[in-house]
Formats: structure tokens, C-alpha cells, sequence
């Protein structure tokens, strides 16, 4: 398997977002849904000390930048809505040294698609940096706002205030 159609497995989700209904001119196709369940499926395997949590976040974060410019070469658009990988790292953002609970997994979830979805300012200018960075900085800049939300509505036990 060539580097291109592996980072472009990688990028699709391991082929997820093919699930997703597709249409030119399409904003919204469902795929970025599917990342982030991706990502709430594979979070319980990431570590839950606070120092490997970041140390494997940030190395994701920066490979899934060069997968992505990789596959968005191939796809043929700059983010394309088939490359989900950069929601996958987003959730992971949205849940960084939350408590390790269903609660907060849950909510981080639904604060990160929320974000995601209506792009603000300033994370939403992320998305024309160059490349795969281009592709995975808005969704990180979309997590770390979920996160500090959910850190607002959450006390320190994970538990709804």
C-alpha cells in the first residue's frame, strides 16, 4: 500500500466517513459525526494520566496534520468533508484532563460537534492555514472551547453542576 492511499485510510476514519452521504457543494454530510463517535469509541484506549494523555494527543495532532495534507492532496480538496481524522484529535482535545467519566465524555462530545459546526472566531481562521494544519487547527482551536465549556459545567467529579 502506497503512503497516499494509507493516509488516506487513516484520514477517512479507517473508510467511516464513506458511510456518510456524499454530494458536491454538501456542508454537512454526517461525516464529521462519524469521526467523533471514532473518537469517543477509541478514547478509553488513550492513557488516563494527565502527562502521557497530552504527550499522546499532541503526537496524534501532529500526525494527523501530515496524514491529512497527505489525503487532502489525494482527495484532490482542502478539507475535504471525507477526512475525519481531524475530528477524531478534536474530541480527544474536548475531553483533555476532564474526569474520566461517561458524563463528561458525553458532554465534551456534544459541546465539540456544537463548536465544530458553527466555526467561531478566532479557530474558525485557523482553517486557512496551509495543508493538512489547515485541516486539523480548527477542530483543536473548536476542542479546547469545548473543553473550557465543559470545565464551566462540570464539577471537579464529573458530575452536571
Amino acid at each position: 500500500m502506497t503512503l497516499e492511499r494509507t493516509a488516506v485510510l487513516l484520514a477517512t476514519g479507517l473508510g467511516i466517513s464513506y458511510i456518510a452521504p456524499t454530494g458536491r457543494g454538501r456542508k454537512w454530510t454526517g461525516a464529521g459525526l462519524l469521526g467523533t463517535l471514532e473518537g469517543l469509541a477509541l478514547w478509553p484506549l488513550l492513557p488516563a494520566a494527565p502527562g502521557p494523555y497530552a504527550a499522546v494527543v499532541a503526537a496524534a495532532i501532529a500526525a494527523a496534520c501530515w496524514i491529512s495534507g497527505i489525503a487532502e492532496k489525494s482527495l484532490k480538496t482542502h478539507d475535504d468533508s471525507r477526512i475525519v481524522l481531524d475530528e477524531i484529535v478534536g474530541f480527544w482535545v474536548a475531553f483533555a484532563w476532564l474526569p474520566r467519566t461517561w458524563t463528561a465524555a458525553l458532554l465534551a462530545f456534544v459541546l465539540f460537534r456544537f463548536f465544530d459546526a458553527v466555526k467561531l472566531p478566532p479557530y474558525k481562521y485557523l482553517e486557512r492555514l496551509p495543508g493538512g494544519m489547515g485541516v486539523v487547527m480548527d477542530d483543536v482551536g473548536a476542542g479546547i472551547v469545548a473543553n473550557l465549556l465543559a470545565r464551566l459545567i462540570l464539577d471537579s467529579t464529573g458530575r452536571l453542576t
